[in-house]
């Protein structure tokens, strides 16, 4: 079974890797369904669960992506892509202060990540502009 699990994420690493990200999703949707059923290793399944929410950010299904980067960080709390991306959805939409948190969460966990370091910094200066604009 832990084969068959394997297999799968690695048939999805590769669709996405080639950008055929409807049998990415599939595949990753597959594997996701398969580790509740059996159990999985928590690394691969928040994995699986990032990928998946970057095909659906791709798509610019945000709250989608939203659910799917929040079930890739409760699947595992230490894997800083997920918070990072999160908060990008996050910055997007305008909830700065949320965006905040994730990225600052990214960068206790990594905090060599540059691209977080960059878009915290950017949003903090927006959440000032649009303080300072009074909406």
């Amino acid at each position: 079974m832990e084969q068959d699990h394997s297999r799968t994420l690695e048939e999805a690493h590769a669709e996405f890797s080639r950008h055929n990200f409807v049998k990415a999703e599939e595949l990753y949707t597959k594997f996701i369904t398969n580790c509740g059923r059996t159990g999985c290793d928590a690394g691969d399944l928040a994995v699986a669960f990032n990928n998946r929410g970057q095909i659906k950010y791709f798509r610019v299904d945000f709250y989608e992506a939203l659910d799917d980067y929040t079930a890739a960080i409760k699947a595992n709390n230490l894997f800083e892509v997920p918070f990072y991306n999160r908060g990008l959805i996050r910055y997007r939409l305008g909830f700065f202060e949320d965006a905040e948190k994730d990225f600052k969460k990214a960068l206790e966990l990594n905090c060599n990540f540059e691209d977080a370091k960059l878009s915290l910094k950017q949003t903090i200066l927006d959440w000032e502009y649009k303080i300072k604009r009074g909406y």
